[in-house]
């Protein structure tokens, strides 16, 4: 493709409403524009990255099994609220009404729309198992858009969904789907990590999720160092070391704490580490969008923040609960955050595990200025239940018992579940088994962001002057600089390695502009193509040309007459190359 005949508009300065490099990068490059919020024009050479990816996709799950179709982006109402998401999913599903006063929504995830798809076709064990996927355009009604592809409204995903006679077939599925979602992030190039991670609002009880690493990235992971132990922080087990005191207990004794509202304060002030602080907070045992008012108090180390997911699980809700208001936290404690602690709670108090066996804590009196010391379980205080509330965090002990966990910051861009019956009982996708009798169908979950995985390739790959692409994916494999691109002999040798390419299935891009050199090697860095060719009458005056590594800036000298060769042993040689 020539400079020339395509459509390719780059930018020098940075769209001021791009605040990550990645963003910054695709839109200077023509690669993406801004529609609206969230919502963007995928430029020629973007979609040739992205029917790259697409391709590798349909590869390795065409090689598990999977077969491919594609369901509508707009669903109606009723198939979601089968499964009550329709209420559960809350504004970031975008719903409407069509001019029959009928109630839509554009998918934001095809649970119910597939789960629909195969119940009125499956009859019998016979039938199972099978796994559908498709590759199709998703909107979610993001609040803050924000980040380009990372965080849009718009985007392009992947998602798949196994059916099983049984447990235990659904499980051997979502391993299949687990070494394809390996082979396809390492075909892709990029250095990526599997955590385990929460299900959220899609259900089930197995969940991992594949991050492309990033200092930018949204998630936090924390990854054992001595082994493969991996999580996302939101799930991540938090152990501590056992706290075994020998104190005898100390009478309760109340004192002033006038200003002191912050656990660093406080633990200024009493000059101790604030772990050895408690921290008091309190929430609404119950569903966000409930009317239902359940207060509980919630104990952890001052150093510490409770974890709101782990919560969620553990009281077996759909959402994070919510954390009280000031005003609600004085109605049951009696005192303003700051001030308030366990003693005289008319609530359940549940305690993280790294308080137990403490004695003598330093806790809020529930009086505004006031706290208690020496105040001790069991005889001030009773707690409800032990459990794992908090953050994990680096340098906490790993869950495997083989070292200590490093943090590192990810992009989320695959992730796999085990559903379980979730959706099947629900919208009675049944079939009978061996006895006659009727199942719910056992399935699974398994989505990668498509459009987001090239975004965090970009964000994890790139430099000062622009992108390096992953050769699995640069849109082209070759980025050839003509720098007299008049001059007979510069595209007689240009037709010569464009033919070679060709033949072994490379594509070549070529700047035959009318423009200085120096303006086509800052475009060339700005695309970043895996190489580049500079030829001019200058080098071929000298009987060769120069290759350029775009990621390592090596510059190679190649002799014209061995061009063609030597060039498509170095394009083959890239696309070759691969990271995780």
């Amino acid at each position: 493709m020539r400079w020339s005949e395509s459509y390719l508009f780059t930018l020098k300065d940075k769209p001021a409403d791009a605040e990550i490099p990645s963003h910054q990068l695709m839109v200077r490059g023509g690669y993406i524009r801004k529609l609206a919020p969230g919502i963007f024009t995928y430029g020629p050479f973007f979609l040739r990255a992205l029917k790259k990816f697409e391709h590798i996709i349909r590869e390795e799950l065409g090689k598990k099994g999977g077969v491919e179709i594609l369901m509508p982006m707009v669903h109606p109402k009723e198939i979601w609220e089968e499964t009550g998401r329709w209420k559960e999913m809350g504004a970031g599903l975008l719903k409407f009404k069509n001019r029959n006063d009928q109630e839509f929504c554009l998918g934001a995830t095809h649970e119910e729309a597939v789960t629909d798809y195969v119940r009125g076709d499956v009859k019998s064990y016979r039938d199972l198992p099978f796994n559908l996927f498709q590759i199709q355009t998703k909107f979610r009604d993001e609040i803050r858009p924000r980040f380009g592809l990372m965080r849009g409204r718009e985007f392009v995903m992947k998602d798949a969904y196994s059916f099983d006679v049984d447990k235990a077939g659904a499980l051997k599925a979502y391993e299949k789907m687990y070494s394809a979602y390996e082979a396809i992030f390492q075909r892709l190039g990029v250095d990526f990590r599997i955590v385990k991670a929460d299900s959220g609002n899609i259900g089930g009880d197995q969940s991992q999720e594949f991050h492309i690493l990033a200092q930018s990235g949204e998630d936090e992971l924390l990854v054992c160092e001595n082994s493969d132990f991996a999580a996302n922080v939101e799930v991540c087990p938090a152990v501590s070391e056992p706290v075994e005191s020998s104190d005898s207990e100390n009478p309760l004794e109340k004192f002033e704490t006038p200003h002191l509202k912050t656990i660093d304060q406080l633990a200024k002030a009493l000059k101790v580490p604030s772990q050895e602080l408690v921290k008091t907070l309190f929430f609404n045992k119950a569903e966000p969008d409930s009317e239902v008012f359940e207060p509980v108090c919630v104990l952890t180390r001052g150093s510490d923040e409770a974890n709101p997911i782990k919560l969620k699980n553990l009281w077996g809700l759909s959402n994070p609960p919510r954390l009280l208001s000031d005003k609600e936290v004085f109605e049951v404690s009696g005192a303003h955050p700051g001030s308030c602690g366990p003693v005289g709670l008319k609530m359940p108090v549940w305690m993280d595990h790294s308080l137990k066996g403490r004695k003598n804590m330093v806790v809020g009196a529930n009086e505004d200025g006031y706290h208690y010391r020496n105040a001790n379980l069991g005889r001030d205080f009773k707690v409800a239940e032990f459990a794992d509330l908090r953050m994990a965090k680096e340098g906490d002990l790993s869950p495997d018992g083989k070292g200590t966990l490093k943090s590192f910051r990810g992009i989320e861009v695959g992730h796999i579940f085990y559903l379980g019956t979730k959706y099947s009982e629900k919208m009675k996708a049944q079939f009978l088994d061996e006895s006659g009798n009727l199942q719910p169908i056992q399935m699974g979950c398994y989505g990668i962001g498509v459009t987001r995985s090239l975004q965090a390739a970009i964000e994890q790959s790139h430099d000062a002057d622009g992108i390096i692409w992953p050769p699995s994916v640069a849109p082209f494999d070759l980025h050839v600089c003509l720098l007299d691109p008049d001059s007979p002999e510069s595209l007689q040798l240009v037709d010569s390695i464009e033919k070679s390419l060709h033949a072994q299935g490379a594509s070549i891009f070529v700047d035959d502009r009318q423009e200085r050199p120096g303006v086509k090697f800052k475009d060339a860095d700005l695309l970043g193509f895996p190489l580049r060719l500079n030829i001019g009458a200058r080098s071929l005056a000298n009987g060769e040309v120069e290759l350029v590594d775009r990621a390592t800036k090596e510059i190679s000298k190649i002799k014209i007459a061995e061009a063609p060769q030597e060039i498509s042993a170095a394009v083959q040689k890239k696309k070759g190359t691969h990271v995780h």
